[in-house]
């Protein structure tokens, strides 16, 4: 990450951007790179293998963890808060202890450090890399960029290295005292590619095309991998850089700088749509979160009809569950429970004068006063509810809805048949025919708090 003498006594080139340059499209170079640096952080690794299916559905993996590094980056002032409370919502409940014995928290701050001092020093790498680094000023002011919006995640002071220059003397030391070459890290280096699945944009080459690609592919992707790791991570783990790995990634990433630095910015950039942080993206001018809510109360919570919700209506929606997907005892007893303990955090809410009836008014505005007083106001009743309804849902128990599993949840004469299908695509974020347990929960957040109707869940009953 260190510039040349020359570099830095170059005043910084116009322009610059953590933002712009870490959606340009040479990032999938490095992109390898950075998943196998942050599996190497031994509480990252244990969340991956406990908690996560990248190995199942990788190309989800990366997704998840490039979109989410947009998010945070490129995206505004609202996006932004609102990636940080999903990543938070997301990790809470990922912690454990490993075989081994030893205790694990995702939410531990230099874990969290880490995962996003890796994206910063990812998109250095890939200048360095190219043969056309940073200058030491130029650094300093991407670090600044970057360090103002990595301060949202509340960090405690110290946890995050000042300076740019700083950041060489923390990568040596977390790859001496905390990194390891985990199982997850080795996998992902070795053999996650030779058993990767066909993406569904490739399936057209079938599958003696697919594993024929496979394969070579997974060989460039080990060799250029090896060869671009920080020299401090190889030694450490006693990786070799190969020659034909480093003739590879001078041409890999000389051809990426040479072809892309000519291309207009629409075709350079995956969002070239970013603006700089000095003109931030206007809020939407009208909150469409109310006729959502108005909506999702007629069409989904008003079972019976009349016009308010009761304790019958919750009840009536766990019975259709139940009813539908024919449930074990236990499984009954789970899904009853949610949907009480949803109805008890809506009654003491909603139910001002305590007649035990909460109307479509009363609904709408409390949980807009929610949503916008706790970020975690979801949590109390609807989250929980709709884990109960996923698991329920999930038949075969592969933690996946297919389209007939999600149908069960909303089908009926109120919703069109169209409706329900354009709602299963604007949860399925990555098309591939399945909505995972994050992707459902992320889409009825984006439905409660979105105020702008871009976000995938705020379709998931259709349009508005």
């Amino acid at each position: 990450m260190a510039a040349s003498a020359a570099s830095s006594a170059s005043a910084p080139r116009p322009g610059v951007s953590f933002r712009r340059d870490l959606s340009e499209w040479r990032i999938v170079l490095v992109a390898w790179r950075l998943l196998v640096l942050q599996a190497s952080h031994p509480v990252v690794a244990a969340g991956m293998e406990e908690h996560s299916t990248y190995r199942g559905h990788p190309w989800r993996r990366i997704e998840h963890t490039l979109g989410s590094g947009r998010r945070l980056f490129q995206a505004d002032q609202e996006q932004l808060w609102r990636e940080v409370k999903r990543l938070d919502r997301a990790h809470r409940r990922i912690r454990g202890t490993t075989e081994d014995g030893r205790t694990y928290d995702a939410h531990d701050p230099a874990t969290r450090a880490w995962v996003l001092l890796t994206l910063f020093e990812s998109v250095a790498a890939m200048r360095e890399l190219s043969g056309d680094p940073y200058s030491a000023d130029e650094l300093e002011e991407l670090y600044r960029e970057f360090a103002e919006i990595a301060a949202v995640f509340g960090l405690p002071a110290g946890e995050l290295p000042a300076t740019a220059a700083e950041l060489p003397g923390y990568l040596r030391r977390t790859t001496a005292e905390r990194l390891e070459f985990t199982g997850t890290a080795r996998h992902l280096l070795y053999d996650m590619l030779h058993e990767a699945p066909c993406p569904r944009r490739l399936r057209f080459l079938g599958p003696a095309g697919w594993r024929a690609l496979r394969w070579a592919v997974a060989k460039v992707v080990t060799e250029l991998t090896v060869a671009d790791l920080p020299a401090v991570y190889r030694e450490r783990f006693g990786l070799v850089r190969t020659r034909r790995g480093a003739l590879l990634s001078r041409v890999l990433h000389g051809v990426g700088r040479m072809a892309l630095t000519r291309l207009p910015d629409r075709l350079r950039y995956r969002a070239p749509g970013v603006r700089p942080p000095s003109r931030p993206r206007r809020m939407p001018r009208q909150d469409t979160r109310p006729p959502r809510l108005d909506r999702f109360f007629r069409e989904v919570l008003d079972q019976t009809g009349d016009g308010w919700l009761t304790a019958r209506d919750l009840q009536a929606m766990a019975h259709n569950v139940c009813w539908r997907l024919e449930l074990t005892e236990d499984g009954e007893a789970r899904v009853y429970a949610a949907f009480e303990a949803w109805w008890e955090q809506l009654r003491a809410g909603m139910d001002a004068d305590g007649d035990g009836r909460i109307s479509r008014e009363e609904y709408v505005t409390a949980t807009l006063a929610g949503c916008d007083r706790d970020p975690e106001y979801l949590e109390g009743g609807l989250l929980p509810a709709l884990r109960a309804v996923f698991a329920a849902a999930d038949t075969d128990g592969d933690g996946l809805l297919d389209f007939a599993e999600y149908r069960v949840l909303f089908d009926g004469r109120r919703v069109h048949p169209a409706e329900l299908s354009h709602g299963f695509r604007q949860l399925d974020t990555d098309g591939d025919g399945v909505i995972t347990a994050p992707e459902f929960l992320r889409g009825f957040v984006d439905y409660f708090t979105a105020r702008a109707p871009s976000a995938s869940g705020t379709q998931l009953l259709g349009h508005a």
